[in-house]
C-alpha cells in the first residue's frame, strides 16, 4: 500500500471496512473531480520517512487545494510554485529561531530525508475546496499512524500548529515531546507562532536524547519514484 516498511505496521488498517470504503471513494473522486495531490503522492509523507527513522512529526490539516501546489507532505509545495503564506511564515520563524535562512525550495523533501514526518490529518482534497475530503475517513487512518508511533520505545517530537493539530494531543503518548503554538497562517501567526522557537526546541530535545538535530535550512531534495493503489489495483508511476 505505502511501502514495505510502513505496511508492516499499518497492514491491519488496510483490512478494515472504513479503509476499503475510503479507497473506493477516492477512485470515484479522482475519476470525476480534480483532486490534490496527484494520486501517486497521497502517501508521500510516509514514503519518504521510514517508521524507525521518524524523529519529528509536524501535523497539518489537509493538502493545499491550488493547482500544482500539493506534493503529499504537510505545508510543502512543488518546486516552481510560490511559497504559500503559511510556509513563508514558517521560513521566517526558522530564520529568527536558528539564525539561518532556509533554501528557497518548498518541497520540504530535505526535512523528510532527515526524519521529519509531514503528516496531514486528511490526505486529499478537491481543487479549490478545502476540507472537502474530511468526511472520507482519513482521520481514522492518520490517527492510526500516530498510535503506531506510540508503540515505539524511541520518543518522537511532535510539532502541533493550530487548534486542529493541538487536538491530537489526546492520542499522543506522554513519553513523546510536544511543542504547540498557533498556526503559522497570516490569520494567527502573530498570536503566538512567531517567537515560539519550535525548531530550536525540537533540536535541543533530539540532541539531549542522543539524536542528530534537524538541519531546518535543508528543505530541497529529489522526488522518489512512486506508485499508488486504487480499490482493486496497484499502479506504478
Amino acid at each position: 500500500m505505502i511501502n514495505e516498511n510502513w505496511d508492516k505496521y499499518l497492514s491491519a488498517e488496510y483490512e478494515k471496512p472504513y479503509f476499503t470504503k475510503l479507497l473506493t471513494a477516492l477512485d470515484e473522486e479522482y475519476n470525476t473531480h480534480t483532486i490534490y495531490p496527484p494520486r501517486d503522492k497521497i502517501f508521500a509523507a510516509l514514503d519518504y520517512v521510514s517508521y524507525e527513522n521518524v524523529k519529528v512529526v509536524i501535523l497539518g490539516q489537509d493538502p493545499y487545494h491550488g493547482a500544482g501546489q500539493a506534493n503529499g507532505m504537510a505545508f510543502a509545495v512543488n518546486d516552481g510554485i510560490p511559497l504559500p503564506p503559511s510556509l513563508v511564515n514558517i521560513y521566517k520563524e526558522i530564520e529568527d529561531d536558528i539564525g539561518a535562512k532556509p533554501q528557497e525550495s518548498g518541497t520540504l523533501i530535505g526535512w523528510a530525508k532527515q526524519g521529519v514526518l509531514l503528516l496531514n490529518t486528511v490526505l486529499s482534497v478537491r481543487a479549490g475546496d478545502p476540507l472537502s475530503h474530511s468526511h472520507l475517513g482519513w482521520q481514522k487512518f492518520t490517527d492510526s499512524v500516530i498510535e503506531c508511533l506510540n508503540k515505539r520505545d524511541d520518543p518522537v517530537v511532535y510539532i502541533l500548529w493550530g487548534a486542529g493539530a493541538i487536538a491530537k494531543k489526546s492520542i499522543i503518548s506522554p513519553k513523546n515531546f510536544i511543542i504547540s503554538s498557533p498556526h503559522p497562517s497570516p490569520l494567527s501567526a502573530y498570536r503566538g507562532f512567531f517567537g515560539s522557537k519550535p525548531f530550536s526546541k525540537a533540536n535541543k530535545y533530539l540532541v539531549e536524547h542522543g539524536k542528530l538535530p534537524i538541519d531546518w535550512t535543508n528543505t530541497a531534495g529529489e522526488e522518489k519514484p512512486s506508485y499508488y493503489r486504487t480499490a482493486n489495483h496497484i499502479h506504478k508511476v
